[in-house]
């Protein structure tokens, strides 16, 4: 059970598939950074149909621990849409979105947080690197972000060189 809707200052949303070899080291690192925030914060796991043992490890979780909630879909409906189911039952002043891979580090939600209170509407992070990524991959990540930023420029964002805004995924 979840903290009551007033509590909640920051809600984590993360959409799973088929991520169980992960999740132990992502729910370490989600726990010490969970510790850290500076108000209540819930991580909401969106099961987006896995065929694995993710969706018995996240019940779990969710049974023990009231920071963590689980949203289990019926099938793979996709990635957007698990984002979009967690938004919705999101309760925080602010919503940050991760993959639960680890491609994107947790430790970076504390940086986001600091540009969020800064005023700032959507606060986005970007990779500096992409090694080990085919030309494929790195080219469809690139017309990703040039449509989202397309769809966003009327928002205040950050993104920059400095850490906060992005990150050396090579690190971490």
């Amino acid at each position: 059970m979840a903290a009551s809707f007033k509590s909640i200052r920051y809600s984590l949303v993360i959409p799973v598939f088929n991520e169980e070899a992960v999740l132990p080291i992502l729910l370490r690192r989600l726990d010490l950074v969970l510790s850290r925030l500076d108000g209540p914060a819930e991580a909401i796991f969106v099961d987006d149909g896995s065929s694995d043992s993710s969706s018995i490890v996240l019940r779990a979780l969710a049974t023990r621990d009231p920071r963590f909630r689980y949203i289990g879909l019926s099938r793979n409906f996709g990635h957007q849409v698990a984002i979009t189911a967690g938004m919705d039952a999101a309760q925080g002043e602010a919503i940050i979105v991760m993959d639960a891979d680890l491609q994107d580090p947790p430790e970076v939600i504390e940086q986001l947080i600091a540009k969020w209170q800064e005023g700032n509407d959507i606060v986005h992070a970007r990779r500096l690197s992409r090694d080990g990524e085919s030309r494929f991959k790195r080219a469809t990540a690139h017309l990703w972000r040039r449509r989202h930023h397309h769809e966003h420029r009327q928002h205040r964002h950050v993104a920059g060189r400095t850490g906060a805004g992005e990150h050396d995924s090579s690190h971490g």
